[in-house]
């Protein structure tokens, strides 16, 4: 005949205990299991979440973005995480962001705008307290770029 033992479920006081393993943002353990969210998945909600803010062209420094330029010609999903680095603890974290903002918005708007849209989404999602979001602006975009890019070279003026 084989015993069997059960763990008794958590009850309501009982706390929750959360520790941190190697490559993981969050590891939290109630009564029956365990969750564990990874550093790249709190990159990836900051990055689409910066992303949805009107007035920003892209993410990242140039040669982040030369890079994702060339990703983006290969197969596969784009890197989410571009211009976005965090630093989580047990309980918290803080997110830096680069980006490329369209000429013309008000720069300390848009900032102020990717910091609450971040703060909102990492936090509702995670369950992490955002402590700092930190907002590079690494160029402006100007809508004649576009224009310019896909033009052929003008003719030299010296021969």
């Amino acid at each position: 005949m084989t015993s069997t033992t059960t763990k008794p479920a958590a009850t309501a006081d009982e706390s929750t205990t959360a520790a941190t393993k190697p490559g993981s943002a969050v590891s939290t353990q109630v009564g029956r299991g365990s969750t564990n969210i990874a550093d790249v998945v709190v990159s990836k909600i900051a990055g689409i979440a910066a992303r949805e803010v009107d007035g920003v062209h892209d993410l990242g420094g140039q040669a982040a973005r030369v890079v994702g330029r060339i990703r983006e010609t290969l197969p596969g999903a784009p890197d989410l995480t571009q211009g976005v680095t965090v630093e989580v603890g047990e309980r918290q974290a803080a997110v830096d962001v680069t980006i490329v903002a369209e000429y013309g918005v008000a720069i300390h708007d848009l900032a102020a705008g990717i910091r609450s849209n971040v703060i909102d989404a990492v936090e509702s999602m995670t369950g992490l307290e955002v402590t700092e979001v930190n907002v590079t602006v690494h160029d402006v975009h100007f809508a004649d770029d576009d224009d310019v890019a896909g033009e052929a070279p003008a003719e030299s003026r010296v021969q």
